[in-house]
């Protein structure tokens, strides 16, 4: 997949539109994708993610960056032998985009505003 644009609460992948936040799994968007606690990211908010053993797990923390990813967040992915980039999404998507084709399997959760 290819992230061919993004913008404060917008973002295009593969042609789609999308207008709230995403996480990008290898062959599929999941575009209905919320954290209990909104603004910040708990390990259970990545549930699925997790299930799908990624390599890479790329966070876009909002187009300001405030969505905020605690340290025992990272402690419990990283524990799970994830590699983890915590970014705004401007630069997250940089990132998830730079990295394709690195044989490497990568997930991406992006949030779209703040």
């Amino acid at each position: 997949m290819k992230i061919d644009s993004y913008s404060f609460g917008h973002i295009v992948i593969d042609g789609r539109s999308f207008t709230s936040d995403v996480i990008l799994y290898r062959d599929h968007v999941d575009a209905s994708w919320w954290r209990q606690e909104g603004h910040r990211l708990l390990p259970e908010d990545l549930t699925d993610v997790l299930r799908a053993r990624p390599d890479i797990l790329i966070i876009g923390t909002g187009y300001s960056g405030i969505m905020t990813v605690p340290k025992n967040t990272v402690a419990h992915i990283e524990s799970q032998g994830i590699e983890i980039k915590v970014e705004r999404t401007t630069q997250a998507v940089a990132s998830y985009n730079s990295l394709q084709g690195h044989n490497k399997h990568i997930i991406a959760a992006l949030h779209l505003t703040c």
